[in-house]
């Protein structure tokens, strides 16, 4: 039996390749309950990603990839295979890393569907040594004392392997730096006080939860000193795409003079977009910002047929990013300019 095993993905593959069992952990449901879901249909993986059961660019590639996988152990025709890559190709458009994993699943398919489930275990394995090159880049940059912000979640359950901004946070309190960690509460779905705070409490790192709005009050007390989020797609030219809240940390970071950072794989590039204004940007239900849904039931305190914007990313100019930090390297702005993600 093969186990790959993350925070949020359990996937049991026999070693003849004749069975993969697929757990998700059910990430609406954190941080009061930790439920496992085992995904068997589309149907349930198509929506396991929509709803964020399971999140964060890199582990929806890797999940969607182990799915297809499961999907080639019932089926060998190649063109049932291609629909069914095509159906999770579009399920979150701005996820690069959704599309580079069912790309390379895809090459597999028309040349050998048997090797389908390997190449998704490497895609697992690869994802881990990916986040631990970006941890140990990144650790280099944090020093001790420092008062780190992040936005959203970027750790374990949104990869296969110790997470992206919050990999290098947690690689650089595993080197003994003594840091400390404000969590951006990331409206409207609450990645970071639900999901960054959990994790953040797991692995005994200080950290405080505190409301979007009130990143720029801290920089203005001297109370953030660095800030490292993810990404879900970076453009050629070092613009780069996050969720949404994003591009405002960027700019309080910018008027207060405090390093800023992007943590994320070399694969997040997409060397096809010139910038951040070719990135599609995802548009999701007005529910989510007309109220609160958890475990707690259903809250709206919006008043009945408000209009709603509510796109579930906005747009980083690379003008406003300190440095670029990825398994590879840790870029600098002269290093975008002079051509590295293209």
């Amino acid at each position: 039996m093969i186990s790959l095993v993350s925070m949020a993905l359990k996937a049991d593959i026999t070693k003849d390749f004749k069975k993969i069992n697929l757990h998700l952990l059910d990430q609406t449901l954190l941080p009061q309950n930790e439920k496992w879901l085992q995904i068997e249909t589309i149907e349930q993986m198509i929506e396991a990603i929509q709803s964020l059961r399971v999140r964060g660019a890199p582990l929806i590639g890797v999940a969607a990839s182990l799915y297809l996988a499961k999907e080639s152990l019932n089926t060998n025709n190649k063109e049932q295979l291609l629909k069914i890559a095509d159906l999770l190709y579009e399920a979150r458009p701005t996820a690069v890393n959704l599309m580079n994993c069912l790309d390379r699943m895809k090459k597999i398919i028309h040349s050998n569907t048997e090797m389908l489930p390997q190449t998704a275990i490497n895609l697992f394995n690869e994802d881990v040594n990916l986040c631990d090159r970006i941890a140990n880049n990144g650790a280099a940059l944090i020093q001790d004392g420092d008062q780190i912000l992040t936005h959203c979640n970027t750790g374990g359950l949104a990869t296969a392997g110790i997470g992206t901004a919050l990999g290098v946070i947690r690689r650089a309190h595993e080197q003994g730096k003594k840091i400390h960690v404000y969590i951006d509460e990331t409206r409207p779905l609450l990645q970071g006080g639900r999901l960054t705070a959990w994790e953040l409490q797991k692995l005994n790192i200080p950290c405080t939860l505190i409301t979007d709005n009130m990143a720029a009050h801290l920089m203005s007390l001297k109370k953030i000193t660095k800030t490292i989020v993810g990404s879900d797609r970076i453009a050629a030219n070092g613009d780069f795409a996050n969720k949404i809240g994003t591009y405002s940390v960027a700019v309080n970071c910018f008027y207060h003079q405090i390093p800023f950072y992007v943590a994320a794989p070399f694969t997040t590039v997409d060397s096809k977009c010139k910038n951040g204004d070719e990135i599609p940007i995802e548009q999701r239900k007005p529910e989510e910002v007309l109220g609160a849904a958890g475990n707690f039931g259903q809250i709206i305190w919006a008043p009945v047929g408000i209009n709603v914007y509510n796109p579930s990313f906005d747009v980083t100019p690379a003008k406003l990013t300190t440095g670029w930090i990825m398994d590879q390297n840790v870029f600098t702005k002269n290093d975008v300019i002079k051509g590295c993600f293209l």
